[in-house]
């Protein structure tokens, strides 16, 4: 790799500490503390004077030289804590070697008593140190710019492309990253417990599968060398769990990845995050119920209220939630009424005449999914319910008694972005089939949404398939909503880029 100067000068020094005989990378730390543990343990013996022994380690992250002390903050996951050197207690040789070899973004291990300066801040006045790891290539550092004669500081790393790129360096120097990332993991741990308490049992299905289905999407294809086999990333995990509701697993549900092969957008990565459960003898309508519970439940555990701010909107999340027909709401922002088109073509030239752009050859229910996403979808910025759908969009959904044009499916809906899907589940087998070959009749061979018939999916519902409602949640987008980010691309870790060369 090609050095800039300062990496020279670090390298330089890594190399005069080996030639002493310091390793700059040791197999082991003997930490006893973090940060937050030291100071815990100092301030409830600082009343009796008891004291307080620790051995911390952390990145170097701030360091001051005075004369005969240094001082230095170091940063573990667990917040910063101040490194209080004195030649009196180091030495003058060991305190030279610290301002000569440890420079800002080192890993150093230091022992000591743990004390309050004359500035009131708790610190380690240490004893003795080490290297833990050398920092050859240094963090990004904050700028600081005179604006109006005010000293203005930048963020140490705010290009969103390199954030996303090196998460790592993100990570290390933009506190509110972490943290976005903590929000995350208590996401995920309060949907948990919430299921777990109802006793619903989480599972694992195949993310490689040698047939997809459950939604409406272009898959990713992959090729199984040895057995001769084209299998496919898993884009939804809907078939696999309701066989489990055939075996008699009432309750069940799955946190993990799904793959699509289709754009990126603020919200929309090829990987991301899913969670779905299907609950035995239920309908649509109770899981509408346990859905607004679940997202103000998580809520609370996670931010300790239930109201969130997200992109300038105060968003209540208490339920109950709004709960409207997707036929009316879109007769209140189209003028159009879709049941009273029952065809692709009557529809089509409804959207004409109120001058709503109409892609050609494109079947009815992509037609009344386009005014929902263009139209309808923006305006819901309250938490809101959108229910019965048309069937012809929702395959693998149970008719509303009376109405076989229509099906008992609610999507939900938060600051203009889709949250979650649900339905009360078809479970007749020879409906179930009718309408796998209805949908391949509909759609052109070619089109992301034409899902391949699942022959063994009909033979375990020929078995017997409970009553049951089902439901799924894009995770990554609730962590937007929670952490208020604007781009699914915040709240993942390492989202799906363009190479560099084709940008």
């Amino acid at each position: 790799m090609e050095r800039s100067e300062l990496e020279k000068i670090r390298l330089a020094k890594l190399q005069r500490m080996q030639a002493e005989g310091i390793n700059p990378y040791p197999t082991r730390s003997h930490v006893t503390h973090n940060a937050r543990q030291a100071i815990t343990a100092f301030e409830a013996a600082e009343a009796s004077g008891d004291p307080v022994q620790a051995t911390l380690a952390g990145r170097l992250r701030s360091l001051r030289h005075m004369g005969k002390l240094s001082f230095a903050h170091i940063e573990d996951s667990t917040g910063r804590l101040q490194l209080f050197f004195r030649i009196n207690d180091v030495g003058e040789e060991e305190l030279a070697r610290f301002r000569n070899d440890f420079d800002l973004g080192d890993f150093i291990e230091a022992s000591g008593l743990m004390i309050r300066t004359r500035t009131g801040e708790v610190s380690l006045q240490v004893h003795n140190f080490r290297m833990l790891a050398k920092a050859i290539t240094p963090l990004p550092a904050a700028k600081d710019e005179v604006v109006d004669g005010e000293v203005v500081r930048h963020a140490a790393l705010s290009d969103p492309e390199t954030r996303y790129r090196q998460r790592y360096a993100d990570l290390a120097v933009n506190p509110e990253v972490r943290e976005v990332f903590r929000i995350r993991a208590a996401t995920l741990a309060a949907l948990r417990h919430f299921l777990d308490e109802r006793g619903f049992l989480e599972v694992e299905t195949p993310i490689l599968q040698p047939i997809y289905g459950g939604a409406a999407a272009r898959p990713f294809i992959t090729q199984h060398n040895q057995l001769k086999q084209q299998l496919y990333l898993r884009i939804s995990f809907e078939l696999y769990l309701k066989r489990l509701l055939v075996g008699g697993l009432d309750r069940v549900y799955e946190i993990g990845r799904d793959f699509r092969n289709e754009g990126v957008s603020y919200k929309h990565n090829p990987e991301f995050t899913q969670l779905e459960f299907y609950m035995a003898y239920s309908d649509y309508l109770k899981v509408m119920d346990m859905t607004e519970t679940m997202i103000s439940f998580v809520a609370e555990k996670v931010l300790g209220r239930h109201t969130i701010q997200f992109r300038g909107h105060s968003v209540d999340l208490t339920p109950p939630w709004k709960r409207v027909e997707l036929s009316q709401s879109l007769m209140e922002v189209t003028g159009i009424d879709i049941n009273a088109h029952p065809d692709t073509q009557s529809l089509a030239a409804a959207m004409q005449a109120h001058g709503l752009p109409v892609k050609p050859d494109q079947p009815r229910g992509k037609l009344i999914d386009s005014m929902l996403g263009d139209y309808l979808e923006p305006t819901l910025i309250q938490p809101t319910f959108l229910y019965n759908y048309p069937r012809d969009i929702s395959p693998l959904a149970k008719s509303i008694p009376g109405d076989p044009t229509t099906v008992e499916r609610f999507e939900g809906f938060v600051c203009g972005m889709e949250l979650c899907n649900a339905f009360t589940e078809l479970n007749d087998p020879i409906d179930q089939e009718s309408r796998f070959l209805e949908l391949g009749r509909a759609y052109d061979i070619n089109d992301e949404e034409r899902n391949p018939m699942d022959e063994d999916y009909l033979r375990a519902m020929a078995m017997g398939m409970p009553p049951s409602g089902g439901f799924g949640i894009g995770v990554d987008r609730l962590v937007m909503l929670l952490a208020d980010c604007p781009s699914i691309r915040d709240v993942i870790l390492f989202p799906h880029l363009r190479e560099r060369d084709a940008d």
